[in-house]
């Protein structure tokens, strides 16, 4: 009998099968020796994993301003050899439990909530953060459709909140302001520390005569005030956490007065200033009137300290005290921008006073011109893609915005200069062939111009800079394909139909692109095709086996760094009414390759034209002279021939009403007749007589002829 050990865990997932050698022996017998075969399956059980299990549980922590309902710990099965159950803490988390797990909380004394799918979710209104570390324990129990079920627990440790508590530094505080003060006039400020505090005004509800700002704190007046006395109670509250909150009170008394503070224009003073304006220039003169009997008026400047040290008054004058450099971060930070308050008293008394709002905005102005890089020298390989990036001129400009550049190429681009320019980040760019053979290097003048660095968009400075791109050289790499002479055997099939040969293996060098294939011998009959780089056989009526010699050009490259490499393929097809070994066998033969060198001169003689000319004319005039000659030869001939086969006496002279004898001088004509052609008359004549009759084929002139003195007149 076996049995499983005490102790032992079988795991399907690791051991799915033991084997276990057992050995018997009787008395006076051989031992025997068996092996028996153990398999391990999954079985439906369903356990709890540590520290899950454990008697003190899985810990999660948590700060104690976590969102209310935020889930905190998830209990997850994991498919271990049956159902293993675990736990996963975290806060904010995407938790989910399969629905077939059911989860009970088996204690009550927790303010936790247990769901359905297993989540631990903080309270309903949240951990109390005044209180130090707290320490929640949750026993819980699982258990799946089949019945089977296991337990374990969470602590929940709930630390106290880092982040500051929202007070205020002057809980109490009390104003007092003169009647008069129009609406939305600053009374006073409160502060507060903390995250993200925001204001609000408590008490009182009505009447509504102050406000604040919810952001910086400002207590703002709402209406012209008079004599009166107010209590407010603000709040200051966190408002990402608003049960983080101070609240603070302000006593404001407004107090009055018998006597009229000065008039002044303007009452306020809204103005531009470039920034090239220099030191104690004046802005604007205050003009102010007062009723009272001493006629004393005090000015004084009021504001950030930003504006103070910038500006200052003389008597009644607004004066810039420092100069103003637009260009700058400092001023950057400001928003350009200065404001302060001119306050107006009488006799120096702040009962009596007149408050004048002043805005000053600084405007650019362009004083600079743009600057070159130090450096501008690019390399870029001859076989750059269209659009490759070379470099970027990174020019400079001491004019707030800095660096606002645009970026032109002088001339264009073209063929004799291959490059662009990106408008606004100065990227140069290829956009052409480039050689080094033809040109190592370009020069280029980039235009360097400022924008945006003056109140007047017209008013730009602009600064040429020279930039150098010099192309490397890249060897050239013809295609490779492997074998170069290919032997193919194939069946040929049916007529009309497509029958692939090969597929040719070849490749280029890294900017070669896409190779090219065509076949520039061997296919006088268009027998084959390339189809991309595979040939393809279109079978015709042929009955015979046939050898074809393909010599197939592979191309790469592009432009004229274009390159090609030649691949032989012996081709044998052999009909289909031929028994031939199982077609489509591919033989390949690599042939040993040894370097050759071809060189091949070409002689050309390229004479002027008045040579040509003349060597025509006394050509043809040479032919005609030949071709005259050979007719005199044959037409003499025939005339010789005629005259040894004719008879004297048998010549006869036609008889014509037309035929006239022509008398010169009374003397003959001596001389053999030219005619190979006599027309001849049944009227003989004695010898002395003419008795033939031909035709010149020169003139075309008829004349008379004796046969045997060889005498001839004209007709």
């Amino acid at each position: 009998q076996v049995t499983l050990r005490a102790g032992a865990e079988l795991d399907a997932r690791r051991m799915n099968q033991y084997t276990l050698i057992l050995r018997a022996a009787c008395p006076g017998e051989d031992e025997v020796e068996e092996r028996l075969f153990v398999r391990v399956t999954a079985g439906h059980v369903l356990r709890c994993d540590t520290p899950f299990a454990s008697a003190e549980g899985d810990v999660v922590q948590v700060l104690a301003d976590v969102a209310p309902r935020t889930p905190l710990y998830a209990v997850l099965p994991q498919p271990l050899g049956g159902l293993m159950v675990s736990g996963y803490g975290g806060v904010g988390q995407g938790f989910s439990s399969p629905s077939f797990l059911q989860f009970r909380l088996q204690n009550h004394n927790t303010p936790l909530t247990l769901t359905r799918r297993g989540l631990v979710l903080a309270p309903d209104n949240g951990f109390d953060p005044s209180k130090d570390t707290q320490m929640f324990r949750l026993e819980i129990e699982v258990m799946d459709h089949h019945g089977h079920n296991c337990s374990g627990a969470v602590r929940v440790e709930v630390l106290p909140s880092r982040r500051p508590r929202v007070t205020f530094p002057e809980p109490h505080r009390a104003v007092t302001v003169t009647e008069g003060i129009g609406p939305w006039e600053v009374v006073t400020q409160v502060r507060a520390r903390g995250d993200n505090v925001h204001y609000a005004i408590l008490a009182p509800v009505a009447p509504t005569l102050f406000t604040i700002d919810e952001v910086t704190g400002e207590i703002r007046s709402t209406r012209r005030l008079e004599v009166i006395r107010a209590h407010l109670l603000i709040r200051a509250y966190n408002a990402l956490h608003p049960d983080d909150h101070a609240t603070a009170t302000v006593n404001v008394t407004v107090q009055g007065t018998d006597r009229q503070a000065p008039r002044c224009v303007p009452a306020i003073f809204v103005s531009q200033v470039p920034e090239t304006v220099c030191p104690g220039c004046t802005l604007m003169t205050l003009t102010c009137t007062d009723t009272s009997t001493d006629g004393s008026l005090h000015y004084a400047l009021e504001g950030p300290p930003s504006s103070l040290s910038h500006f200052c008054m003389e008597g009644p004058q607004l004066k810039v005290n420092t100069t103003l450099d637009y260009d700058s971060e400092a001023m950057a930070a400001l928003g350009f921008q200065f404001t302060a308050t001119i306050v107006v008293t009488v006799g120096g008394q702040p009962l009596q006073s007149t408050r004048v709002p002043v805005l000053l905005t600084v405007t650019p102005v362009n004083e600079f011109r743009p600057a070159c890089p130090p450096s501008a020298t690019f390399t870029v390989p001859e076989t750059a893609a269209f659009g490759s990036v070379v470099g970027r001129v990174a020019g400079t400009d001491r004019d707030y915005p800095l660096d606002s550049l645009e970026y032109s190429l002088e001339g264009g681009s073209g063929p004799a200069q291959p490059f662009s320019i990106d408008r606004r980040t100065g990227e140069i760019r290829v956009v052409g062939p480039l050689d080094s053979r033809q040109q190592k290097s370009y020069r280029l003048v980039v235009r360097l111009t400022d924008t945006h660095n003056d109140l007047d968009l017209r008013n730009r400075q602009s600064r040429l800079c020279d930039v150098s791109v010099r192309l490397q050289a890249v060897p050239d790499q013809l295609p490779v394909c492997i074998p170069e002479v290919q032997e193919l055997r194939i069946a040929a099939g049916s007529p009309g139909s497509r029958q692939p040969v090969t597929r040719l293996a070849c490749h280029g060098g890294p900017d070669s692109g896409v190779l090219t294939y065509n076949i520039v011998g061997g296919n006088e009959d268009g027998r084959f095709r390339l189809e991309g780089s595979t040939l393809v056989y279109l079978p015709s009526e042929r009955a015979e086996p046939h050898p074809f010699v393909l010599l197939v050009e592979v191309w790469g490259g592009s432009g004229a760094r274009r390159r090609s490499s030649v691949v032989a393929l012996v081709v044998h097809v052999t009909p289909r009414s031929t028994p031939v070994p199982p077609s489509t066998t591919t033989q390949h033969t690599t042939l040993q390759k040894e370097p050759l060198v071809v060189t091949q001169i070409e002689a050309v003689w390229d004479p002027p034209a008045w040579f040509v000319a003349v060597m025509t004319i006394t050509g043809a005039l040479l032919l005609a002279t030949l071709g005259c000659m050979a007719r005199n030869l044959l037409f003499t001939a025939a005339f010789c021939s005629s005259h040894s086969n004719r008879a004297p006496g048998k010549l006869f002279l036609a008889k014509s009403s037309r035929d006239v004898v022509e008398h010169s001088g009374g003397k003959e004509e001596q001389g053999h007749p030219r005619a190979s052609s006599p027309v001849t008359s049944p009227v003989s004549s004695p010898q002395g007589q003419f008795d033939g009759h031909a035709q010149d084929p020169c003139t075309g002139r008829d004349y008379l002829f004796n046969s045997v003195t060889g005498a001839r007149r004209w007709i």
